[in-house]
């Protein structure tokens, strides 16, 4: 572990927004899995069952518009007063009993949804303004690493609580976690300037200069990119998981409990050492040879060698990390505060929301080709795609749009892809 991470950890305002990302997290990845547990209880049908999670992700289509409000006002507040509307719209589940009332569940679930888009653009701009910029990278790291740590974690506690207690237990844990975050944001200690007074223009003009501000952006747009064709890689990736299992491997469905803990590992070490291979390398170059690392454990996945299998899942969770924490990274130190919220939402849109169609993209590969074919175009697309990016890394320096913050090295601020 290095200095700066140890830094992170003492910093007062680190450690708080660290404790209520890790118990947000928590309560909402125990959530996600027992609230499909609990509609197909309730229904007996698979297909509102997998509607749970189209009501979480659906939002984040709406990202640029909803990051405007985290532009509006300050940003600590706005993380207060949202966690504590979660945690009271995430009481009226516990009323739900019947298949007529799962409507409930899913209107509640959407809303969290909203929420989340909107928490998650508030607190990378509070972010910008209440960690130094040496130990953003860092710190962003160690964010990624405990929200993956809450995802291996949460899913079996909320499943536990499930089959113990049922799905009013688990929304009641869920509301609770909402409190502790608002109580951590809450007690951050950061000078928030006031929103810069607005002309009266429409929603959707202030929306579109977040995102036409990301676009222009030299350093910014091939970042964001880069983060976003890696999760749509990896969703194309996963969606092969248990036919390479049947017929690559021929080994049971409940083995890829042995596949997510490498990909897991692998996480945690990028995660911890990301702030300090920024360091010494330029931003396109990490986001590059993560991608390239990422993309080479796909290909691993198409042999069928479990120990060359198990080490492309170990490589997968070191590579996936690096494009994601490098375009955030460069999102808070690129952005004027006053756009940060809605270039913040704008960036998490472009790098996210395509996760789902790509995950039914894949499902339908997977139905009608060998997953060798999934799996080695993913993996090629990626090396491609690495390649690129750091031939693009290589270019002269353009001008950067109007506003934009003059702080990077001149091997990142580059032609964009």
């Amino acid at each position: 572990m290095s200095r700066h991470t140890l830094r992170v950890l003492r910093d007062r305002n680190a450690g708080l927004y660290l404790g209520g990302v890790i118990v947000s997290g928590f309560g909402d990845s125990a959530m996600a899995l027992a609230a499909g547990i609990w509609v197909k209880t309730l229904t007996g049908s698979a297909g509102l069952a997998a509607l749970v999670g189209v009501c979480l992700w659906l939002p984040a289509f709406a990202g640029p518009v909803i990051g405007t409000v985290a532009d509006r006002v300050r940003r600590r507040p706005l993380l207060v007063a949202t966690n504590l509307v979660l945690a009271a719209v995430m009481t009226a589940p516990i009323a739900v009993r019947s298949p007529a009332e799962v409507w409930l569940l899913f209107g509640v679930l959407t809303l969290v949804g909203a929420g989340m888009v909107l928490t998650d653009a508030a607190a990378t701009a509070l972010v910008a303004a209440a960690v130094p910029e040496e130990l953003r990278g860092d710190f962003n790291g160690l964010v990624y690493t405990a929200l993956e740590s809450m995802k291996l974690l949460a899913p079996l506690a909320g499943a536990g609580l499930f089959t113990l207690y049922g799905g009013p237990a688990v929304a009641a844990l869920d509301a609770v976690t909402f409190v502790l975050a608002a109580a951590a944001f809450r007690f951050i200690r950061v000078r928030e300037a006031p929103p810069a007074a607005r002309d009266k223009r429409a929603w959707a003009t202030e929306t579109a200069e977040g995102a036409r501000y990301l676009w222009r952006h030299p350093v910014l747009r091939p970042l964001v990119l880069t983060g976003g064709t890696a999760m749509v890689l990896s969703s194309l990736s996963s969606t092969a998981t248990f036919a390479m299992l049947d017929t690559g491997l021929h080994r049971s469905a409940a083995y890829a409990g042995v596949l997510t803990p490498f990909q897991g590992l692998g996480s945690v070490v990028a995660g911890l050492t990301a702030g300090a291979l920024m360091r010494r390398m330029s931003e396109r170059a990490f986001s590059a040879i993560g991608l390239a690392l990422f993309a080479l454990g796909v290909l691993a996945r198409a042999t069928p060698w479990l120990p060359v299998v198990l080490g492309g899942s170990l490589a997968i969770g070191l590579g996936l990390p690096c494009a994601l924490i490098v375009a955030m990274t460069a999102v808070q130190r690129e952005t004027p505060s006053e756009l940060l919220g809605r270039v913040a939402a704008t960036a998490n849109t472009l790098m996210f929301a395509p996760t789902g169609p790509a995950v039914i993209i894949g499902a339908a590969m997977v139905a009608g080709l060998d997953y060798r074919v999934q799996l080695l175009a993913a993996g090629a697309t990626g090396l491609a795609s690495a390649a690129v990016l750091a031939r693009a890394g290589r270019a002269p320096r353009p001008t950067a749009p109007d506003g934009a913050r003059s702080t990077a090295e001149p091997q990142q601020a580059d032609i964009a892809l």
